[in-house]
């Protein structure tokens, strides 16, 4: 078995996977959820839908852009671009109506795939953390939206927007907030620049003040969003760069490990995704494909290896996600279910493009990327379709989100919430 290592000494965070996987509850308060993962952890959700599908609750005249919805408090928050400038705005999550809007950025223009931000809000402590498409890095009181402190993070750390924008979406750890940088970065691992805030890739973020804490050099930015993991004892935040996945330390931005993954263009684009207790799932596309990789506490450090690799699911953009040891996800434009343990697929299925999806009470929730909705129960045993109505109109790229039984979608023009559990 090949064996891809580099040893950093263990000293840093010591937390137990339990620790690391706090309350999920019913919100929904950053990229993927709770747990950063596509999983829900509400039960008690409509099994059928009448022909048009779940009942719309409201719908919200937004703009372009591909910025998922966060929920949390009572409000929904997410980002848009319109009449030439991107804003991150505050929904109440009820009736769907403006509480605030906050112009962040002038607007990223991008001819190849769409206009506007790409960017999820991280919602912590009464604060919303939001990055623009050209790097504008902003802080942001919940209930008012008034702006706490910003970062143009391309000025200072010397980088430039990535070819497709930035599109990692901040994650919170602790009392830090970390981003990428879009630093220039290089097609190495280390840095020439690493003691200096020019050319790092990688910064950490005091979450109250805006105090840069650290920073770390590791690859070319691409367009991952982090998470943020504990395996072989160590509390880790791992990135998905340009030139594969990075494990840094939470405590000072030490690297622990990296593991190398090259795709054309640098569309290292789809999350990591943790199975516990010990490994970490990756996949891109433009015909470059997936590998599981497993981390080891070793003596004076962490190692990572090879644990499968192959062709089998190319996520280009579209993250998958995890159930009951089973990945589910789309290879490129076919929707799949494969083993996370041996990467052998179970079954595939055409129709919904190249589409997003979450789970939620054992079934997988789809949206197609022209605004076909789909139930489907999350087994490995074949597709089985439960309920599909046809809810949005043009390019649906954005995954969904789910909080207490609502569902938030988008596409460029709307946001729409649905009733998923039938409580009108």
């Amino acid at each position: 078995m090949q064996r891809r290592i580099l040893l950093i000494g263990l000293t840093g965070v010591l937390l137990s996977v339990a620790e690391s996987r706090s309350e999920a509850g019913d919100e929904w308060p950053q990229w993927r959820g709770a747990q950063r993962d596509g999983v829900s952890p509400e039960t008690g959700l409509l099994k059928t839908w009448p022909p048009g599908g779940p009942q719309t609750l409201w719908r919200f005249q937004a703009g372009e852009g591909f910025s998922a919805i966060s929920v949390d408090g009572g409000r929904a928050f997410t980002m848009f671009a319109r009449d030439g400038a991107e804003f991150v705005i505050g929904l109440d999550a009820e009736s769907g109506k403006e509480i605030w809007k906050f112009e962040s950025d002038e607007i990223f223009e991008d001819h190849q795939g769409g206009h506007g931000p790409r960017s999820t809000p991280a919602i912590d402590g009464g604060r919303v953390f939001a990055v623009s498409a050209r790097g504008r890095l902003t802080a942001l009181n919940a209930e008012s939206g008034r702006l706490l402190w910003e970062c143009d993070l391309k000025e200072r750390f010397g980088g430039k927007i990535p070819r497709w924008g930035f599109c990692a979406s901040p994650l919170v750890e602790g009392d830090l907030l970390l981003v990428e940088t879009g630093g220039p970065g290089g097609r190495s691992w280390a840095n020439p620049l690493a003691r200096s805030e020019a050319g790092q890739t990688i910064a950490a973020f005091d979450k109250k003040t805006g105090d840069l804490v650290w920073t770390a050099a590791a690859g070319k930015s691409a367009y991952s969003s982090p998470i943020s993991v504990s395996a072989g004892g160590v509390r880790q935040i791992v990135f998905f760069t340009a030139m594969g996945l990075a494990s840094v330390s939470p405590a000072d931005g030490r690297v622990y490990w990296t593991y190398p993954w090259d795709t054309s263009y640098d569309v290292n684009a789809a999350t990591p995704i943790f199975v516990p207790p010990d490994r970490i799932f990756i996949s891109s596309g433009y015909d470059k494909g997936a590998s599981m990789v497993k981390v080891d506490s070793v003596e004076g450090g962490l190692e990572v290896q090879d644990v499968w690799s192959g062709r089998v699911m190319k996520n280009q953009f579209s993250s998958s996600v995890l159930h009951e040891d089973h990945l589910y996800g789309f290879d490129n434009a076919i929707l799949k279910c494969i083993d996370a343990a041996s990467g052998a697929q179970r079954w595939r299925h055409r129709g919904f493009g190249k589409g997003t999806l979450i789970v939620a009470d054992g079934h997988l929730i789809i949206l197609g990327e022209s605004g076909r909705l789909a139930l489907a129960r999350a087994t490995p045993e074949g597709f089985v379709e439960k309920a599909s109505a046809q809810v949005l109109s043009g390019k649906c790229w954005t995954m969904p989100a789910l909080a207490k039984g609502r569902l938030y979608l988008r596409n460029e023009e709307q946001i729409l919430c649905l009733d998923l559990k039938g409580s009108g």
